[in-house]
């Protein structure tokens, strides 16, 4: 046993060990004058005094409650479909959900009056939505009475519904964040003051605040789930990593973005260094129990309404199954679990709703303003996005599958769910919410808070949020709208607030060609606003605005596509091998 005078305790390890002593990733400018450390931009000077030997135990909940004032401020104000008959937008959508899963029986979920916001959404969400309304059932029974609570809009209800937006947001996603960004930060040499800074960037992102907690929806479910994911990869936990993943999908069907990325990850992971057979068994396996897992209870609630006898031999059969070249026996046990499950399937993947719907920052409705889509027939269409899809996720996920090294992760999954959204079939203008997680994340990486990092992540964040406007317009979420994204380009030291990102010329900063396209965008997105406020459009051109702001968006997202793959290409070495290779031959 050790003497008492011999136990040495264990030196506290300062944060000016990594940050302040060598100034690498983007928290601290020289002053030039005096020569002396500044913070870089103002979020690094409002968490300048945690610098120091501040605990962690301290900082994280002091920016959980100021996070979730900014939330539960945004959710004050209005919501998708406020008395806008006639069919009351996505918060009545969320709450119908509750109230037929706390009333139907689990057979009738997807087939229940499909005209009323039948639920096409995967079975994670319905057990979701299912528990929210019991619980909100026991407060109020009247907020989700079967038929008679359609269109509601009290606002006792509404104190309730975003309540379910704060809490389920806090017990998922934020702590996959926080979970993400310390083993990210870790294995890129990031210390926890810098990467505390990152947190608080990430989860401030204007979009996800302003769809979730004001539009009103539960994307940061499957986006804590999606993070979830790539934080077990980092952690080297590819068995847990597939278990969020099915998660993810299985609350939200648009997981599916993310889905090219994690299986070159997981492949490759197999492959290189050397093939691993048991490795990549232990996925499949998991992977098939992980969807079956997700089923079960709704199967198992399918064989629970077969023995009450409830009316379900009467249901229609989806295209899906109609399709199928193999006679199913209707009188067979296990019929009608594979016409649940097929018709779960039908209502999660919209092919019969076309190209898209409403006018979105992509590759197809940009075409559309110029090139009517609507001549060609739904099939073509489906087999162009799938072609545009296969081409632009490809480079990435190749990448990612011949390299597969933790700290490509956030990069390959933010280049291959920017092609998803450029070129997939049926995306909503939400569905930027899942590029701008991973590239955001960025932050957190080595040289993450550089300008030539932080400005591109700005611009992907500012111009998501900026084309959503006009959703949120709609929804009367405008002063949220300024208030949110201009603070958080004030935090990070952005445009049109600050132009100190384009300061730094010497390394980490941007070049002359970066700027100019930056400003453009910038000023672009303010003229925008200028002229939108104050200029009415054309009578023959009434969508003038949105076509703009349509074409401009896709503009800046493909280059923030272009952006990830070229530094996913030039960070995974592929470029110096060829190089090595082609000088050996040369020789």
């Amino acid at each position: 046993m050790a003497s008492p005078s011999s136990h040495k305790p264990r030196r506290r390890r300062k944060i000016e060990e990594g940050s302040l002593a060598h100034v690498t990733h983007g928290t601290l400018d020289v002053d030039q004058q005096t020569h002396t450390r500044k913070p870089a931009f103002p979020l690094v000077a409002f968490l300048w005094p945690a610098k120091g030997t501040v605990s962690q135990w301290v900082t994280i909940p002091l920016i959980l409650m100021v996070v979730g004032l900014f939330r539960w401020s945004t959710s004050l104000w209005g919501y998708s479909g406020y008395q806008s008959p006639p069919m009351h937008g996505d918060f009545e959508a969320q709450r119908h959900w509750m109230e037929i899963t706390k009333h139907l029986p689990v057979s009738q979920w997807y087939f229940h009056d499909l005209d009323w916001w039948g639920l096409d959404y995967p079975p994670l969400t319905a057990y979701h939505s299912w528990i929210l309304g019991i619980i909100g059932s026991i407060i109020n029974p009247e907020w989700f009475a079967l038929y008679k609570s359609r269109a509601l809009d009290d606002p006792s209800l509404k104190i309730y519904m975003r309540a379910t937006v704060f809490v389920s947001e806090y017990l998922i996603y934020i702590p996959a964040v926080i979970i993400f960004l310390r083993r990210y930060s870790r294995v890129q040499g990031v210390n926890i003051w810098e990467a505390s800074i990152a947190l608080v960037a990430v989860l401030m992102q204007p979009a996800t605040i302003l769809i979730d907690h004001g539009h009103f929806q539960y994307n940061t479910v499957m986006l804590g789930f999606a993070l979830a994911c790539m934080s077990s990869m980092v952690a080297g936990r590819p068995l847990w990593s597939c278990v969020f993943f099915v998660g993810a999908l299985g609350f939200k069907q648009m997981a599916l973005f993310y889905a090219p990325a994690v299986f070159a990850y997981l492949l490759g992971i197999c492959v290189v260094p050397k093939i691993n057979v048991v490795r990549f068994l232990l996925i499949a396996l998991v992977t098939i129990l992980s969807f079956a897992g997700l089923y079960l209870p709704f199967i198992l609630g399918i064989f629970y309404d077969m023995y009450k006898g409830e009316p379900i031999h009467d249901l229609p059969v989806p295209p899906l199954l109609a399709s199928l070249p193999v006679h199913l026996d209707e009188k067979s046990w296990y019929y009608l679990v594979v016409l649940e499950v097929a018709q779960s399937v039908h209502r999660i993947f919209p092919f019969a709703r076309g190209l898209f719907e409403d006018k979105v920052a992509n590759l197809w409705c940009a075409i559309h303003t110029f090139h009517k889509l609507h001549r060609y027939s739904g099939p073509l269409l489906q087999r162009a996005a799938l072609l545009a899809t296969t081409a632009a996720i490809g480079p990435p996920c190749l990448i990612l599958f011949l390299k597969p090294r933790k700290e490509l992760l956030p990069w390959a999954f933010a280049a291959t769910s920017w092609a998803f959204f450029l070129c997939s079939y049926q995306v909503h203008e939400k569905n930027v919410l899942l590029p701008l997680l991973p590239m955001t994340v960025l932050l957190g990486g080595e040289k993450g808070l550089l300008p030539s990092i932080r400005a591109w992540v700005g611009l992907a964040n500012m111009l998501g949020a900026w084309t959503m406007f006009p959703l949120l317009k709609r929804d009367e979420l405008k002063v949220p709208y300024f208030v949110i994204s201009l603070l958080w380009a004030y935090l990070l030291g952005l445009p049109p607030v600050s132009l100190s990102t384009f300061y730094r010329d010497s390394s980490g900063g941007l070049n002359i060609f970066t700027k100019i396209i930056h400003v453009s965008l910038y000023l672009v997105m303010v003229g925008w606003h200028v002229a939108e406020a104050n200029l009415s459009p054309p009578k023959d051109k009434p969508d003038l605005w949105t076509v703009i702001n349509v074409l401009v968006g896709v503009g800046g997202f493909g280059l923030c596509y272009l952006w990830c793959l070229w530094n996913l290409f030039w960070k995974s070495g592929l470029f110096q091998s060829v190089k090595e290779e082609s000088k050996y031959k040369s020789q």
